[in-house]
């Protein structure tokens, strides 16, 4: 497979673990190894002319400046050179134990930007090598181009030859690498890195794969896991690690990742701002029971398609034993935890994933997982991928159904990263009331808005700008209207009065006259306060205004500022509860549904939920945040088959004491 492959070396541990693994790797491929070494004498010389005012006056001639700096340059360049030299004879020795061609290699500048210059297009800058033996010279790159030793004069003292800076450097090598193999840390290695300095560096740079070792575990037998997320990238390392799984005769241990998490984060997220007054219009609940059967769910269908494709191409390499899994959460976060569960030898991932945007180094789930993952890490590059190197599979071939203009015009508003799960709910929502005989149906208006009403709120409907034109204007016409009561004045940094009074205007007179404030008057809002309420939607402006003043007056307030608000936000995450307002009408909605369902002969969860746990847990599902909704029924303070709502209000009430 990797049969060119590049190893840095400075004499670490984790460098010499990265040379064993590509030994490993050669003696498989009957490949070769460039061993390199990067030294930057140009840096000595920067820091010796910063010592130059040090020097002993009889130094401090010009000419006499000249020729130290002359002697210092060489002679700098042959101890590095000599240093280097040795570190690859350790590498030569063990190349040579294993039957493994080694080419040596000398490159002069910035480490990283060598490695990355040479690894990526062979143009590393090669220095002419200071009088070594032609014979050891023939080992290495450039090295049939040697450079006179360092020269003694008749009175012992070293010569200051003249050199022409270009000579310096013969030319690049030129060669054409498959893989880069280097150790994770260096000999500055600190306790708390999660990655060398080098290292970090040179994967962002490098376009061909990388190999970045962390341990001594050898691939042979070893068990390979691999992530695959959609995207060409993941299928390359896909690729990868089927081949290597196959050279060395170890198993492959395949996953697919997708965060339902987020969509719950965000709206506990508004409904810790917009309080018990939002719940009622958003019905929180039907907007996460929208996202288990939808959204979740069509997350769900692409795992499973994601790893269908991995096990299509598992089917070239039957002697591979194939394990997958789905996993549900932060991807690198629940992937380092499989990890830890199976213990690989191997971690590949690609440079990039699914949602890789133009001129992005490193993808941010890879580079956590470059970081943290504690074993070692095949990043597969980005050199010869294409969008369309992605395995077909059955569920490729089925066409959507039709969509009439005016259809297609309105789903086209829903946010890009759901509208593909929007359209396939809505064509699933049809083909369910339509059935499969005859020829496929079109998507109208009609059935658009059958879709919507059953699967969104309409205030939600409002919000993703769904719903019609007439009714989002009507909506926000009767928020502005609602706004308008609201008193703006001050700033945040204007000082608070020990009396706070409001004026007051004679309905015959006119006159303006002032008393102190009384808890039935107005809240009157900051500038500052004012302007981060125009962030919220209109549609739900007045919502949020309503559930902030409530907080300042019940805390005593009478100005709200952004102080207030955020202290508002943050009760109510540190509170996570209901009042009891809001707990009746969870209530009766609930009993409603379980009312509704015994009539049917079924349970209280909807069809759609329940078939999609089902399925979940036919898939092998196991890591799922999404808070468990038959416990969570259990649980409720109340026994809603028993009760009455007015003795579930006092239950609530003397639950919430």
């Amino acid at each position: 497979m990797y049969r060119e492959i590049f190893v840095p070396v400075d004499n670490s541990q984790h460098s010499d673990w990265a040379v064993d693994r590509a030994i490993e790797m050669c003696r498989r491929s009957s490949g070769r190894i460039t061993g390199n070494h990067v030294y930057a004498a140009r840096l000595h010389d920067v820091r010796f002319r910063q010592l130059e005012t040090g020097l002993p006056a009889q130094f401090q001639t010009p000419d006499e400046i000249k020729r130290q700096r002359k002697i210092h340059d060489k002679l700098i360049e042959k101890g590095l050179q000599l240093i280097a030299d040795s570190f690859l004879d350790l590498l030569g020795k063990r190349c040579e134990a294993a039957g493994v061609p080694l080419t040596r290699q000398l490159l002069e500048g910035i480490n990283y930007e060598e490695i990355v210059n040479e690894v990526n297009r062979g143009a590393g800058r090669l220095p002419g090598l200071i009088g070594f033996d032609p014979n050891r010279a023939a080992g290495y790159d450039g090295g049939d181009k040697v450079r006179s030793d360092v020269k003694l004069g008749e009175n012992g003292r070293l010569v200051a030859e003249e050199e022409d800076s270009a000579a310096r450097l013969v030319g690049s090598s030129g060669r054409q690498y498959d893989l880069l193999a280097i150790g994770a840390h260096g000999l500055g290695r600190q306790q708390f890195s999660q990655l060398g300095g080098v290292a970090a560096r040179v994967l962002r740079g490098v376009e061909k794969d990388v190999l970045i070792v962390r341990d001594q575990q050898p691939l042979t037998g070893g068990r390979f896991l691999v992530c695959v997320d959609g995207s060409s990238y993941s299928y390359k390392a896909m690729k990868s690690a089927l081949e290597l799984a196959n050279q060395f005769g170890g198993s492959l241990y395949v996953c697919s990742a997708f965060d339902v998490e987020y969509h719950h984060v965000v709206f506990h997220n508004i409904k810790d701002v917009l309080s018990y007054q939002a719940s009622k219009v958003f019905k929180f609940e039907e907007q996460e029971e929208l996202h288990n059967n939808i959204i979740d769910k069509g997350l769900l269908k692409l795992c499973q398609a994601n790893l269908k494709r991995a096990e299509v191409m598992a089917q070239q390499f039957p002697d591979v034993p194939l394990k997958t899994q789905i996993l549900i959460g932060k991807p690198f976060q629940v992937i380092m935890q499989w990890a830890e569960e199976i213990k690989p030898s191997l971690l590949v991932i690609g440079r990039h994933g699914a949602h890789r945007i133009e001129d992005t180094e490193l993808g941010s789930q890879s580079e956590n997982l470059v970081r943290l993952a504690p074993c070692s890490v095949l990043l597969t590059g980005v050199v010869g991928v294409r969008p369309e190197d992605i395995p077909w599979i059955e569920e490729d071939g089925q066409a959507g159904l039709p969509w009439a203009p005016e259809a297609e015009v309105r789903i086209l508003r829903v946010p890009p990263f759901a509208q593909g799960i929007a359209r396939r709910a809505v064509e699933e929502y049809v083909l369910e009331k339509v059935g499969g005989a005859g020829p496929p149906p079109t998507v109208t208006n009609k059935w658009l808005d059958e879709a919507i009403q059953k699967l969104l709120p309409t205030h939600m409907q409002l919000i993703m700008g769904i719903g019609s034109a007439e009714e989002i204007a009507l909506a926000e016409v009767k928020a502005t209207e609602q706004m308008k009561a609201t008193k703006v004045q001050g700033h945040d940094a204007d000082p608070e009065p020990l009396a706070p009074e409001v004026e007051t205007k004679c309905p015959v007179t006119g006159a303006i006259s002032k008393r102190l404030r009384l808890a039935t008057d107005p809240i009157v809002w900051t500038e500052e306060g004012w302007q981060r309420l125009q962030l919220v939607p209109l549609i739900a402006r007045p919502l949020a205004r309503n559930t902030v003043e409530r907080f300042a007056r019940n805390h005593g307030i009478w100005r709200v500022t952004t102080h207030v608000m955020d202290d508002n936000k943050q009760a109510m995450i540190e509170a996570d509860e209901f009042d009891v307002d809001t707990m009746m009408v969870m209530f009766t909605e609930l009993r409603a549904k379980q009312i509704r369902a015994e009539a049917e002969g079924k349970d209280a969860l909807s069809p759609e939920m329940r078939a999609f746990i089902e399925e979940a847990k036919a898939q092998g599902v196991t890591r799922c945040p999404i808070r468990d909704i038959e416990d969570k029924m259990q649980k409720c303070p109340v026994d809603m088959k028993t009760v009455t709502p007015e003795e579930a209000k006092r239950a609530v009430e003397k639950l919430l004491q």
